[in-house]
């Protein structure tokens, strides 16, 4: 398409690139009112709880990709993170997106729903990169904001004519056109916020001593210190204590410490901790830990519970 030119529409002729396999004809642009197989994958998304399964497949794309239970790293935009790192979490998403929706990888494209041959593709920049095979067909396109920790994705027939001209990346690989993607992608999850990671809480003093040469247990006491009565995942644990064998048996070890400066620690491997938890409107399920000072007990008519 020549930059400036109208974008094409519906009633227009698309032209897509030539490619290897299952080369496509030149074709008429549907309206995507009009596109039933468009339609009929857009249904099969929204007749399910798409924004708490992709909003967990993203999250756990993220974290792979950071491993931070061997790194140390917890966010996306961290220095330590190259921009190849912040690429490969879409290459990764594409499978956990498969994986929570219960589909499985199919030719020609990434996977088939309702009957329908997908593209998935995700990406951490403003735009994404639709490859040749993609062309004029259904993509599945998640955008991660590492930025804002959230995430929000859109269904799009990625016609040719939709996407910009010139000779693309070194992949052939283009881009949807602004205008194009703005009138004719379809919304699938609108801007919603991914799992919180308390980590990025803590300002620059506080993580150098939470990540500091100190013991683990002097560090984890600095955690939960810095962020009483904020919900810390167990997974943000192990980002602490990065490459020790057992951080949880030092993070038990905290808890009489932090006992002994008015902080309760409740986790939520037990039972009655996360109902007592819940009571005081923690949600520490998934074996979450919460750091509770005794007025906030004293405010719900709760008695502390025993050292564990």
């Amino acid at each position: 398409m020549t930059r400036g030119a109208p974008v094409p529409g519906p009633g227009d002729l698309c032209v897509p690139d030539p490619r290897r396999a299952g080369e496509r004809q030149p074709h008429t642009i549907q309206d995507p009112s009009d596109d039933d197989d468009l339609q009929a994958v857009h249904r099969w998304l929204r007749d399910r709880p798409v924004a708490e399964i992709l909003r967990s497949a993203v999250d756990d794309a993220v974290k792979y990709v950071l491993d931070g239970a061997r790194t140390w790293r917890f966010d996306l935009m961290d220095p330590a993170v190259d921009s190849d790192e912040r690429s490969a979490v879409g290459t990764k998403l594409q499978y956990h997106v498969i994986d929570e929706l219960g589909l499985t990888k199919a030719p020609p494209l990434d996977t088939h729903i309702a009957g329908v041959a997908v593209e998935i593709k995700g990406t951490t920049r403003r735009t994404w990169m639709i490859p040749r095979e993609g062309q004029c067909e259904i993509t599945l396109m998640i955008r991660i904001d590492a930025i804002d920790n959230s995430f929000e994705a859109w269904l799009m027939r990625t016609h040719r004519a939709w996407l910009t001209g010139g000779k693309g990346n070194r992949d052939l690989k283009r881009s949807p056109i602004a205008e194009a993607f703005q009138r004719y992608a379809l919304v699938v999850v609108p801007p919603t916020p991914l799992p919180p990671e308390p980590l990025r809480r803590l300002d620059r003093g506080e993580l150098d001593v939470v990540f500091g040469p100190h013991g683990l247990r002097r560090r984890l006491v600095a955690l939960f210190s810095a962020l009483p009565e904020v919900v810390i995942p167990r997974g943000s644990i192990a980002v602490v204590g990065a490459g020790l064998k057992d951080p949880m048996k030092r993070a038990r070890e905290a808890k009489a410490e932090l006992r002994r400066h008015g902080l309760i620690v409740l986790v939520g491997t037990w039972t009655e901790e996360r109902l007592l938890a819940a009571e005081m409107g923690f949600d520490i399920s998934d074996e979450a830990w919460v750091a509770v000072r005794l007025e906030t007990f004293a405010a719900h008519g709760l008695d502390v519970p025993p050292a564990r």
